[in-house]
């Protein structure tokens, strides 16, 4: 099937790997099918995966021009009805067995998914599910090229440290958009540091983890102060910021 789509959502199609991870994790649900939400539906490729396997698909999307797309695209389809509405605003009648929701960036942080999943998990069965189920974030230390946040989109840099695990979140869970976290981490090598690299893996399903990929998640790379430091050296970190409110809520200090 040929989409009509967005310059941005051209992109968002064009990363098979993306597609693939989420269309495999829809066919392995084994819950309800009666009713599923896809929130945030751009110009509709997930809810096209979803009618197959879904008696009704309400897809809502706030982009007017991406919902032109996606009404157009998802037309044929009389289980799927497409809505141009702010999830947060929108006045759900009904529960669904199903919420796909897939504004995902690194850490959740430019993107609105943990907002609107808190606004939309009530409007979800008992029994129901999410995909994707969760997030899971990794922080290393880096000596960074550039002195302002950015992504790692050919950016030059090198990693003083092993990545650990600072947050993993479960999207059936309430999840505070605050997050702070104190971070110990212990360099690898002698030189400078003055940043840190956060990476998101999304968890699809219990067996389905998708790492970073060119258009879902690419790593974070944010400034500290210039360190000096030696191998083996422990260098604490305090890491805050609000997921959903843009990059600009990111604060780091040494502690």
């Amino acid at each position: 099937m040929k989409f009509k789509t967005t310059p941005y959502h051209f992109d968002l199609l064009k990363d098979n790997n993306r597609l693939s991870a989420f269309f495999e994790a829809i066919a392995d649900y084994e819950g309800n099918n009666e009713l599923a939400y896809d929130l945030g539906c751009g110009s509709g490729i997930l809810s096209y995966f979803l009618n197959e396997y879904f008696d009704e698909v309400i897809s809502f999307e706030i982009d007017k021009k991406a919902y032109d797309c996606a009404k157009e695209n998802l037309n044929s389809f009389e289980n799927v009805q497409v809505i141009n509405s702010d999830i947060l605003k929108y006045d759900f009648t009904k529960k669904a067995d199903l919420i796909v929701c897939e504004m995902l960036d690194t850490a959740l942080i430019d993107e609105e998914e943990v907002p609107v999943l808190n606004y939309a998990k009530q409007f979800l069965k008992e029994e129901g599910m999410i995909i994707p189920q969760g997030i899971i974030n990794t922080v290393e230390l880096v000596n960074l090229e550039r002195n302002y946040i950015h992504w790692d989109e050919g950016a030059n840099y090198e990693t003083y440290s092993k990545p650990i695990v600072y947050c993993e979140l479960n999207f059936l869970n309430e999840i505070n958009p605050k997050l702070e976290v104190d971070l110990t981490l212990k360099t690898d090598k002698s030189g400078i540091i003055n940043g840190l690299k956060i990476t998101s893996y999304t968890k699809l399903n219990d067996d389905l983890i998708v790492g970073p990929l060119p258009m879902l998640n690419p790593p974070l790379l944010i400034p500290l102060d210039e360190k000096s430091v030696s191998v083996n050296n422990l260098i604490n970190v305090r890491l805050k910021y609000i997921m959903g409110n843009g990059i600009e809520s990111i604060h780091t200090e040494y502690y």
